[in-house]
């Protein structure tokens, strides 16, 4: 405890070791944060082997507006590197991923968020946010090698019970499809959830913070 008969100069020296402390932990934050968003790697710099259709750089989503500036996939090096994994495995069974979203912008996500507040469906981006935003979420599926569709029994964000992974009330076409796509991805560490056929989450995804660095556009 410092008391009256404490030097000034231990005091002053106590005030500089403390800010620089405090510099010194603002300054680690920022070099954190960066160092995060290096961590994103563009999925068409590893593989030529993906098929696209991003659908927030289109109108053709269920806000019905372009959100993204540019069409681009970015994750987490693992989780990059997972996906191509199970891309390699589907390819061998005649299919390739179709890739619909990947890492998106919190301030993205607050905006579906203000226009569709319904966390069954859109991560809250106040709580927790989407795994998305932390580049270790995959919204996708398969097409055959030649380019053909394969049917899931709806389109991507479809929000209702059609589109729920535990809705049997499917053809077994349908079905099988589906039963292929969830067994070929969780076999690379990637776990879907209940309402949304097309949405899968890497494993340890919460170790990831949230990230809200705009996508790398021309």
């Amino acid at each position: 405890m410092l008391n009256s008969s404490t030097p000034k100069f231990s005091l002053n020296l106590t005030r500089r070791v403390f800010l620089l402390f405090a510099f010194s932990m603002i300054a680690l934050g920022s070099a954190q944060e960066k160092s995060h968003v290096s961590e994103l790697v563009n999925l068409a710099d590893l593989s030529a082997e993906f098929e696209y259709d991003i659908r927030y750089a289109t109108e053709h989503n269920f806000i019905g507006q372009v959100l993204y500036d540019c069409a681009q996939c970015l994750l987490r090096p693992e989780v990059a590197e997972a996906l191509g994994k199970a891309n390699d495995y589907f390819r061998q069974k005649g299919y390739r991923i179709k890739i619909y979203d990947c890492y998106r912008p919190l301030d993205v996500q607050k905006k579906m968020w203000s226009l569709v507040p319904r966390a069954s469906y859109v991560g809250n981006p106040y709580g927790n946010g989407s795994i998305h935003n932390r580049g270790a979420a995959v919204d996708m599926t398969l097409e055959t090698l030649e380019g053909c569709y394969v049917e899931m029994g709806t389109d991507f964000d479809h929000f209702g019970r059609a589109a729920h992974i535990d809705n049997y009330n499917l053809s077994e076409e349908i079905l099988a499809n589906r039963k292929l796509l969830f067994e070929g991805m969780q076999k690379f560490g990637f776990s879907p959830i209940r309402t949304e056929w097309w949405h899968f989450s890497y494993k340890r995804n919460f170790d990831y913070p949230v990230l809200n660095t705009p996508l790398p556009c021309p």
